[in-house]
Formats: structure tokens, C-alpha cells, sequence
């Protein structure tokens, strides 16, 4: 082989090295691009090496503040989905932008690090842009707020919220363990079109959820147990509704305040609902309603809350503000047709939050509050300063406050029933629960009572039976129902129970058997006595 042969053989594999390597850089490129290229509309992260994103448990807010951000950049893609079982531990904020979904497996847990010793209103999540973002959805996972890790915080102090947004409209949270944090589980500030449901919350540092200046807002189905603050809380908001939650908390110091907070000092709150809530054992009361200024009475007025049920709230023994709901400061409140059963100090109490600056009560006069169609029932006496207590209602704030009672039923309060307050519409016998040990409170009825699966005929009926308000509406109830609204927790509903059998007519074994049969079985009963000489 010459010279020249062997340079131009040397020329042609150098060349295909040369393609070789391109080849080959070609493949890496590919396969760097399908793992980090999701598929459909959606971005895995994962911490098994699965995931579009794979974290390795320290730091993974960046990987997952990766994916988000590749979202956001790729409008074609909308999802941000967290694998499980997995713990996505972060050491600094998850950012999240407008028109994304981050959502994960039950078993996918982002939690905060050990010793974060982050600043005051540093959330675990937020938005990307300050000046607010839309259309935001979190749902599916847990997040861990790891108190027992951070112990160098105090609770309530604006340390380590899960999700704070700001100026946003259009979220929604949802399907979420939310569970021992230093702070909120959702705060939102100037914000409107907020949902918050499906949620378990359990022993935050502040307010399950906490919207502050924000409009139509709406909180259903989720079951929260208080520590430190509120299951659910407004201040300064407008057109809210709160429904459907079981919210609940524990005796101990730290249980927090009541189950739900209205606060107003400056915004108007003028729509407000609240309804078919249980709460109960809340070491505050139930509901705090709040308005303090000097303010048109205009602007704090008409907030409904209805067929809830109230039991065993109050229990703080350092606080006299307790009860089943204390209000001050807001007109034409209407509070119909709830169950109030072993509330502590009272069922309804008009006064100020003794112990607090009197900055915290309101300016004008003429406040009133309509109390209809509530069973109110065995109201314990306050444990702290109790004597004195366990009326069913209290007026502290005559001089500026009033109660319109009508069509009530009143039971075994142990103080008595009114405390500067009258009825004349109020009747006073026991309503007959279903069941009061289980929080039954179902009407017994001999037309038919709903116990949860079906109906059932009692020996017995309630009298709070069709003597509700005669003007309240009472077309959501079965037939037969009287043509008239049934007090407490379940008038004016499809599991209202009905009326009772016409005079004369007897219940017997989830029968009902006419006058004439009455008859007989007086002459079939004489007939024993004296043919077998039996008693029946």
C-alpha cells in the first residue's frame, strides 16, 4: 500500500468516526428528549426514576418547580402530576403559574424539610407571578406542614402556609390531606372564584382556609379538625358559602378557636351562607361572627345559616366567648332551623370577645338576630367563669343587640332558656330525637321517620312536628308533612319527618291500625284475661 492509499483510508475513518459520533450524539439527544417530553397533556415527576422529572428526595422542589415551569412555557400541556408512593421533601417554595393543574397520587406527600428556618408568609406553595395568576388547580396528594420537624416556630404566626395566593381568580383545591403545619392550609388574598372541598384537614397552625378580601368563595364537603384557629375563615369577604363540612377539634390548649370565622372590619359582607355543617367538640364556639368599626349597618348584614347541627362546642375553660354561635356587630342575621345539643355556656350568645381590645366591636346600634325554628337542648354551663351560664340564649349587649325568637324548641337547658331575651311563639318540651347518644336528631315520627336508609314508623311523634314559623317555606318536605315547616335540623328538607297518624289511629310495629282495630284489640285483650287468665 502507498502513501497516498494509506492517507485517503485514514481520510475515509476519520470520516466515519466523525459520522459516528453524530450518530451517536443523535441518539443521546432523542433519548434526553423522550425522557423530559411528556405524553398527552400531562408531566410525570416521580422519585423512582419513572417520571418525566425524578427527584431524590432532597430538594425537590426543584425538579418539580422544573416541570411546572415546563407547563407553563408549553401551552399544549396543562398537568403536573406527582407519583407516588413517594415523599417529595422541599427545602423552598413549589411555584405554580396560571392554567395548571398539579394534582398527584394519594400516596404522594410533598413535606417541608426538617429546621427550615424560612421567613414569615414563605408558603410551601404559591404562584409564580405576584401580581396574581388563574385558573389553578391542586388536588390529589398530601402535604405534610412536618410541625414536629420545625418546632422553633410558633404556630399562628404566618410560618410555613401549604398554598397562599394572592390576586388570583379561578382555584380550586381539592382531594387534599392537609395535615400539621405551623399556619393555613389555603390562604387567599384578593382573590374571587375560589373552591375549596373534598378536603381532610387535621391539626394546621392557623385556619384550615382562610380567605381574606376575596369574593364568591365557596367551601363544601371537607373534614377538618382545628388547631390553633378556624376550620373555616373569612374576613373583609363577600358572597361565601360554607356547607356540608364536619369540623371538629380536641381538648387541649392548643385546640384552636371556633369552627368558622366571619370577620368584617372594613369590605362589605352582606351574602353570606352558611349550612348543613356539623360541628362539633370545637374547643372555641361553633361559628364567630365578628364586626367591629364604625361602619353603615349596611355593610355587615343578612348572613343565613340554617340547618346545621351544634354539639359539644365551647369547651375552653380559659375563654367566656364559647357557645354554639357568638355573634356581635352584624343586622338581620337569620339562624333557622339547626340543632343545638350540649353546647357549652349557650346555644346563641350577642356579646363582644371579652379579653380582646374593644377595638373589636362595632360603633352603632340596632343589631338584630332572628332565631327560628332551632331545637336548642341540654346547654352546658361554661367551663371557664360558669356560673351565671347554660341559658339557651343570652343577650349581653341589650343596649344595642336584639333577638326575635320565633317558633323555637327549648329542652333541658340547665340555666333556663332566655338570658334578656322573650318569646311567645317558643314551645318547651323534648323534641324526641332518633337517636341523641349517636347525634341522631331525626324527628320521631308515627308517619314515618327517614333513619338513613329507609322510613320507619315510632310509637311516638315529635311535637316539633309542623310547628315551625307559620310563613317559613315547607315544599322541600315528603308528604305528609302538614302543610307546614318542622323545627329543626332537617325541616324543610326530603328527610323532614312526616306527620303524625290522624286521631285515633295508633302505631304499632311500624304499622298503623285504625280506631276500629284500636277496638279490637281491647276485646281481644279482654278475651285472654279471661279465657288463659294471661296478661298481654
Amino acid at each position: 500500500m502507498n502513501g497516498k492509499d494509506l492517507l485517503k483510508r485514514l481520510e475515509n475513518r476519520k470520516k466515519a468516526g466523525v459520522y459516528i459520533a453524530f450518530f451517536m450524539f443523535l441518539i443521546v439527544m432523542a433519548t434526553t428528549t423522550l425522557s423530559i417530553t411528556p405524553s398527552g397533556t400531562t408531566v410525570y415527576v416521580s422519585g423512582d426514576g419513572r417520571g418525566n422529572f425524578n427527584c431524590d428526595g432532597t430538594d425537590d422542589q426543584v425538579e418539580i418547580n422544573k416541570a411546572l415551569a415546563y407547563v407553563a412555557e408549553h401551552p399544549e400541556f396543562t398537568t403536573v402530576h406527582l407519583k407516588g408512593p413517594n415523599t417529595y421533601v422541599i427545602s423552598d417554595s413549589i411555584l405554580i403559574g396560571s392554567n395548571t393543574v398539579l394534582e398527584g397520587d394519594s400516596t404522594a406527600v410533598i413535606k417541608l424539610e426538617d429546621r427550615a428556618n424560612w421567613p414569615a408568609i414563605k408558603p410551601l406553595i404559591t404562584q409564580i407571578n405576584s401580581s396574581g395568576e388563574q385558573n389553578i388547580t391542586v388536588k390529589g396528594f398530601e402535604m405534610d406542614g412536618n410541625h414536629d420537624g420545625n418546632t422553633d416556630k410558633k404556630k399562628g404566626d404566618g410560618y410555613y402556609n401549604l398554598i397562599h395566593l394572592i390576586n388570583s381568580t379561578n382555584i380550586q383545591v381539592h382531594d387534599m390531606y392537609m395535615h400539621d403545619s405551623h399556619g393555613d392550609g389555603l390562604k387567599v388574598e384578593n382573590s374571587s372564584n375560589i373552591q375549596f372541598y373534598d378536603n381532610k384537614v387535621y391539626k394546621l397552625g392557623h385556619d384550615g382556609f382562610y380567605g381574606i378580601q376575596s369574593q364568591y368563595m365557596e367551601a363544601w364537603n371537607n373534614t377538618i379538625t382545628c388547631r390553633t384557629n378556624s376550620g373555616l375563615r373569612v374576613w373583609d369577604c363577600n358572597h361565601v358559602k360554607f356547607h356540608d363540612n364536619t369540623i371538629d377539634s380536641f381538648y387541649h390548649w392548643s385546640a384552636g378557636g371556633p369552627g368558622i370565622q366571619i370577620q368584617k372590619s372594613s369590605g362589605i359582607m352582606d351574602d353570606i351562607e352558611v349550612y348543613n355543617n356539623t360541628i362539633h367538640d370545637t374547643y372555641g364556639p361553633g361559628i364567630w361572627l365578628l364586626a367591629y368599626g364604625n361602619y353603615p349597618v349596611e355593610e355587615a348584614q343578612n348572613v343565613h345559616i340554617h340547618h346545621n347541627t351544634f354539639y359539644s362546642t365551647g369547651t375552653n375553660p380559659s375563654i367566656d366567648w364559647v357557645g354554639g354561635i357568638v355573634t356581635s356587630g352584624f343586622n338581620n342575621t337569620l339562624i333557622e332551623n339547626n340543632v343545638f345539643d350540649g353546647t357549652y355556656h349557650t346555644a346563641i350568645a350577642l356579646m363582644y370577645p371579652t379579653g380582646y381590645s374593644t377595638d373589636l366591636s362595632p360603633k352603632g346600634t340596632g343589631y338584630t338576630t332572628i332565631v327560628r325554628n332551632n331545637i336548642i337542648t341540654n346547654t352546658e354551663r361554661r367551663k371557664s367563669e360558669s356560673s351565671g351560664t347554660g341559658y339557651g340564649v343570652v343577650n349581653y349587649l341589650p343596649e344595642t343587640h336584639s333577638f326575635l325568637l320565633e317558633n323555637n324548641c327549648f329542652y333541658k337547658n340547665v340555666a333556663g332558656d332566655y338570658r334578656n331575651a322573650i318569646s311567645t311563639s317558643d314551645i318547651y318540651v323534648n323534641p324526641l330525637f332518633a337517636d341523641q347518644k349517636e347525634n341522631d336528631y331525626h324527628l320521631r315520627s308515627s308517619g314515618g321517620r327517614w333513619n338513613g336508609k329507609m322510613w320507619v314508623k315510632d310509637i311516638r311523634s315529635s311535637q316539633c312536628i309542623d310547628a315551625g314559623y307559620p310563613s317559613s317555606d315547607y315544599s322541600n318536605e315528603p308528604e305528609d308533612n302538614g302543610q307546614r315547616i318542622n323545627i329543626g335540623r332537617y325541616g324543610n328538607t326530603e328527610e323532614a319527618s312526616k306527620s303524625g297518624v290522624m286521631p285515633g289511629y295508633v302505631a304499632w310495629w311500624n304499622q298503623i291500625f285504625s280506631p276500629e282495630w284500636r277496638i279490637f284489640r281491647i276485646f281481644l285483650r279482654v278475651f285472654l284475661l279471661f279465657c288463659f287468665k294471661i296478661q298481654i
